[in-house]
């Protein structure tokens, strides 16, 4: 029965039951059939291959430092040639729009050479690859397919705390298993980033479930589910989901650019704990605290200052030091925000124009990623220790450092070590060169490619397959 029957009474040896209230008769809905048979065309499963050659992690050749040695060449040939190893990891993801975009888990699509989506219906597509938010756990890929059916996306900020929820997911690979539980807690901080705010629910997620959705009761998308809490590696009632108000902002820029690009004010924060409370007489715990403003950002041009206690951004307030950078993420590069701060005993507001977070290095492998998925290949600046290295003849170019398997450039013979000079007849000195001339390759146009081999010049053509 329904735990809002927390008492019975016996009479003349009849159970007689409390009435039920119309909020409690609609708490639980009879079946989650006609949800589950609506909602699972968008929702897709996700394999992906990693290759990776099987020599030891930490192997070195024994002539390593004897310049010039043959026996040396012997061992790095010997290396090129030993078989790749195939890893595959599945994964859940869910249709955003009719033209094909779908959204998963960044963890799910990670460094995978392949990636194939499978739908409802058992058909499968090779996927592409259109951008990353490893922050924020989230990926965006594209299927050459028309008029599937998108999911509808909801309001997370609307959900209770005891609100029905429905996954639809691949645990441990077995299609589009459906689970049904509710909303556990909300905003959760579990470790995994600076913008953790995930909803808790007792829905069963399991590996392989990471990247579907999180349905609410109407058949809407609420959250992404993303990771669990588990001592077996199962189910132990407690999952994890980013909530899709969090995840919205991020769509379009993933579409549009491949990356997301955050705003910050460039500080250092933490949680005002008692003696900082008491210290500064303040009258409660809430805001972030500034110990340091980097000289030179948004925050040092606006007047912010170390020993200021941020308590609001927008009229918003901020409960603890872990609000602010999800609240300052959600503006782009250039925005107005205005910050409220308790400086002694004022309280002030300052209007802050928020900057560009620096690329970090993850952004920068999604580059080189996205590169690898159109041509096939990954590449990196030539310095003269290098073309020594590699006895190339030139030191003007870039050097291949990754080919991907069955791609334009695997099929055209180029090479890891390869140098390439010139596309079409136009000299390469530098990888934004290289990416600008290597973008025109398309099924009408194909690329002439003239590079160094060990000291020798070789040509080659990269085409482009039709269909």
């Amino acid at each position: 029965m329904f735990n809002t029957l927390k008492s019975f009474v016996v009479v003349t040896g009849l159970v007689v039951l409390p009435a039920l209230c119309p909020a409690t008769l609609y708490a639980m809905p009879d079946s989650f059939a006609d949800l589950a048979a609506a909602q699972k065309p968008s929702v897709v499963n996700i394999s992906t291959t990693q290759r990776s050659k099987t020599m030891p992690k930490n192997f070195r050749s024994p002539f390593e430092g004897f310049p010039s040695s043959p026996f040396d060449d012997f061992f790095r040939g010997f290396l090129d040639q030993m078989p790749e190893q195939e890893r595959h990891a599945l994964g859940t993801g869910f249709i955003l729009s009719k033209d094909g975009y779908i959204v998963t888990n960044n963890h799910v699509v990670k460094d995978a050479d392949e990636i194939v989506v499978k739908n409802s219906d058992g058909e499968e597509f090779e996927a592409e690859l259109i951008g990353t938010d490893p922050k924020l756990d989230l990926a965006l890929l594209k299927i050459n397919k028309k008029n599937v059916k998108p999911v509808t996306l909801g309001d997370s900020n609307a959900m209770r705390v005891g609100d029905w929820v429905v996954a639809i997911g691949n645990p441990f690979g077995l299609e589009q298993t459906v689970t049904a539980g509710i909303v556990s807690a909300k905003g959760r901080v579990i470790g995994s980033g600076p913008y953790d705010d995930f909803i808790q629910t007792d829905a069963a997620i399991n590996p392989g479930n990471s990247g579907g959705p999180l349905f609410n009761a109407k058949g809407e998308v609420i959250g992404i589910n993303t990771a669990i809490y588990s001592q077996s590696g199962g189910n132990n009632g407690i999952g994890f989901a980013i909530p899709i108000n969090l995840a919205k902002s991020v769509f379009e820029e993933l579409r549009k650019n491949g990356r997301v690009q955050r705003a910050r004010l460039g500080i250092r924060i933490q949680d005002v704990d008692k003696v900082t409370m008491d210290t500064l007489g303040l009258k409660n715990k809430f805001g972030a605290l500034v110990p340091q403003v980097e000289a030179g950002s948004a925050a040092d041009k606006a007047g912010i200052q170390a020993g200021d206690v941020i308590v609001a951004i927008d009229g918003e307030v901020i409960k603890k030091s872990h609000d602010l950078p999800i609240k300052v993420a959600r503006h782009q590069p250039g925005d107005k925000v205005v910050v409220d701060v308790i400086r002694g005993d004022e309280r002030k507001s300052i209007p802050v124009v928020v900057e560009a977070m620096p690329e970090d290095e993850t952004a920068q492998m999604q580059n080189k990623k996205k590169a690898l998925a159109e041509h096939g290949l990954v590449v990196e600046p030539l310095t003269p220790d290098v073309a020594k290295k590699l006895r190339a003849r030139t030191e003007a170019g870039v050097v291949v450092r990754q080919v991907r398997q069955g791609s334009p450039a695997h099929r055209a013979g180029i090479e890891q070590g390869d140098v390439i000079m010139r596309i079409d007849g136009l000299e390469i000195t530098n990888v934004r060169e290289f990416e600008k001339a290597a973008a025109t390759l398309s099924e009408d146009h194909a690329l002439r490619i003239l590079l160094d081999r060990q000291g020798n010049q070789v040509f080659t053509i990269i085409l482009q397959p039709k269909g």
